[in-house]
């Protein structure tokens, strides 16, 4: 029986390894993700119905409507879900990957992931910035405003510059830029940094006027968390690749709608496996404490799943200014990380620990066995609807959802 699942560990850790995600394009939403229509909303975590939905989940829904015309306000927009005229599936059930609250609306603009290893694509939107922002659960004008220069402005451009630079190899991007002090999850500065530098000549060759080239480009320079959103569908794209191996318990997805945290399993398909979100713990921007954060929400624990994120945070001691900690806690969470992992990842290294690979491949059956749990970081959004971003930090799924999951996975395989 271990032998077995040995064998399929290492099939499904070998595969997310070897994938080589390329930033290849991008476009609409409803032209790109496969099954996306002009009636449905993708959203971060597992499925869930709008009774259930958190207060930044159903802001950011709201305001998707709001932006995609589809609703004047908030009552009008909930009536088009609660109707069942507009309906809500996870971005994960469509390759797709989505930050905190995660939607994405048909017109809006997504980037485009092709896996030159294995073949697959993932896809995710657009990153705002930090505050108060969509995927946050804001919607004013404010916030429609920015929506909308992005996707009429700035992603015809950033689109046109992509396909002019031959693609952005984001493995390799990701590999140099936890030597320059990232973790490629809640801090990509040196990410966003090296992202910006590769396609700010090809901006302004497609930008039809040198303002807005130089609008762009500072749009992407002053968002630290602008390659957050290729770096998630990225590394979607790797987890994907070592999905749907026989025999196999390693996590493929992990993720948050706000309401409840999900983790799937590579031998177990497409079946989810849920348990109610944790609260994180971390630090709150002035004015706001614990009382005001909502439950844990996003995608973005895909870049843990894959081997970044808190699992690299010995890469990246400064995160502790963002998350709460000290340095020491940065490289304690990548030590305990290696022991609920099959395996170090080739291609991404730590300087700090002496170049070695980060840990990668979450085995159900180590986390059970240690009581170990995956660490995440975390952004922090406001439990109500339209206020935005309130702080940053760290958090852990249930204990539960891994033993579920690793009871489900022996009564599948007919292990005793």
């Amino acid at each position: 029986m271990a032998t077995s699942i040995d064998s399929a560990n290492t099939k499904a850790v070998e595969r997310m390894v070897e994938a080589r995600p390329v930033l290849t394009g991008m476009g609409k939403a409803l032209d790109l993700i496969p099954g996306m229509h002009e009636n449905l909303l993708l959203h971060a975590g597992p499925p869930i119905a709008w009774e259930q939905a958190s207060g930044p989940l159903r802001g950011a829904l709201i305001g998707a409507l709001i932006f995609e015309g589809r609703a004047g306000d908030e009552e009008e927009a909930e009536r088009l879900i609660v109707s069942g005229e507009v309906s809500l599936a996870p971005c994960h059930h469509h390759s797709s990957v989505g930050p905190m609250a995660g939607v994405v609306s048909p017109s809006m603009a997504v980037y485009e992931i092709e896996n030159r290893t294995h073949g697959n694509r993932a896809y995710s939107n657009l990153n705002e910035g930090y505050g108060k922002v969509l995927r946050y659960g804001a919607y004013s004008e404010e916030v429609q405003e920015r929506l909308r220069w992005m996707h009429e402005v700035m992603a015809p451009v950033l689109g046109a510059a992509i396909e002019s630079c031959s693609g952005v190899d984001i493995r390799a991007l990701l590999a140099e830029a936890l030597h320059m002090g990232d973790e490629g999850h809640n801090r990509n500065k040196a990410g966003s940094v090296l992202y910006t530098k590769q396609l700010a000549p090809h901006i302004a060759k497609a930008a039809p006027d040198a303002a807005t080239a130089a609008d762009v480009i500072e749009a992407l320079g002053d968002n630290a968390l602008s390659v957050l959103n290729p770096v998630m569908a990225a590394c979607k794209a790797m987890a994907d690749a070592g999905s749907e191996v026989e025999h196999s318990t390693i996590v493929t997805t992990m993720a948050r709608n706000g309401t409840e945290f999900g983790i799937r399993v590579s031998g177990l398909g497409g079946r989810w496996f849920t348990s109610p979100c944790p609260q994180p713990v971390g630090l709150y921007f002035p004015g706001f404490s614990a009382e005001d954060g909502n439950p844990d929400i996003g995608d973005s624990t895909i870049t843990e799943t894959a081997g970044l994120g808190a699992f690299a945070m010995a890469a990246a001691p400064a995160i502790v200014t963002f998350v709460s900690g000290t340095p020491q806690d940065a490289l304690n969470a990548t030590l305990e990380m290696y022991e609920i992992t099959a395996a170090e990842h080739s291609s991404f290294t730590i300087p700090q620990l002496d170049f070695r690979g980060t840990p990668v491949g979450i085995d159900l059956r180590a986390v059970v066995e240690t009581g170990i749990t995956p660490r995440v970081n975390t952004g922090i959004a406001h439990r109500e609807a339209g206020v935005g971003q309130i702080g940053a930090g760290l958090v852990r799924p249930p204990l539960a959802l891994f033993t579920e999951a690793l009871v489900s996975f022996a009564e599948e395989y007919g292990f005793q």
